[in-house]
């Protein structure tokens, strides 16, 4: 018996039940204590030392056009092929280290 394939957007989601919503209202009202973690790998600190932030994350790109000065233009140049990779690299550093 072949079954038939459904596919959703977040436009042609269908509308959680009052069953549904009641349930996850139940769950979100449970303490931390009574959730079940005997099943959870343990990690220790030299493996989250080892992790590696937003492995499989590609975040979107977005084309845009700014003035950059002309030595600092020839000093990524300079470095070889992706410069532009590196400008978004220095901006994200920069970002991450000022935010809260």
């Amino acid at each position: 018996m072949k079954s038939k394939t459904v596919s959703h957007t977040l436009d042609t989601l269908p509308s959680l039940t009052a069953a549904q919503q009641a349930h996850l209202k139940a769950l979100a009202a449970q303490p931390d204590s009574s959730i079940d973690t005997s099943d959870s790998a343990v990690v220790n600190e030299a493996q989250w030392g080892a992790a590696v932030r937003g492995r499989f994350y590609r975040p979107l790109k977005q084309q845009i056009t700014t003035r950059i000065d002309a030595d600092v233009l020839d000093w990524l140049k300079g470095q070889g092929r992706g410069y532009q990779s590196r400008i978004n690299a220095i901006l994200r550093k920069e970002m991450l280290a000022h935010k809260g």
